[in-house]
């Protein structure tokens, strides 16, 4: 009985026909991403603090966003600036975060954005926009099949 039915690996169904499930494939897109879709690849969860305020779990890193590592050799209570979001490496360079060089030199160490939790946002004009773009979405779900006081009285 073993053998008569496959190995069920992915018991989920597929929803859409044109994206791939294929390990390798995934791979490939993921190494080969332009650097647009490499910045949403390289978003970051919000402090608890911050989600509350905006209801928003993650969004992309820019360069002056103030982090938290939550993983790895350099996790611990201080916050550091982003220095550089290192788009091409996967990773994020902070500004009290490195090691030393055999010769001697001072080196940022690499970190993956998702390791990290924002602890305060760069605003301007544009991520005010994304912020407020995705609350609305998630407050639209939110409040999706929820009947209200006014709706119930008029069936």
């Amino acid at each position: 009985s073993y053998f008569l039915f496959p190995l069920a690996r992915n018991t989920k169904m597929k929803f859409n026909k044109m994206v791939s499930s294929s390990r390798r494939k995934n791979r490939k897109r993921h190494f080969t991403a332009p650097s647009n879709v490499r910045r949403k690849i390289m978003s970051s969860p919000l402090s608890k603090e911050l989600r509350a305020k905006y209801l928003v779990r993650s969004i992309p890193i820019r360069k002056d966003d103030e982090v938290q590592v939550v993983r790895g050799h350099y996790k611990g209570q201080q916050v550091g600036k982003v220095v550089q979001v290192y788009r091409k490496k996967f990773v994020i360079h902070i500004e009290r975060i490195q090691r030393e060089k055999a010769n001697g030199a001072q080196v940022h160490v690499g970190i993956h954005p998702s390791k990290v939790v924002i602890v305060k946002l760069k605003l301007d004009k544009d991520r005010k926009q994304i912020l407020e773009r995705k609350a609305k979405s998630k407050r639209d779900k939110m409040d999706k099949g929820k009947y209200q006081e006014e709706t119930m009285e008029t069936q």
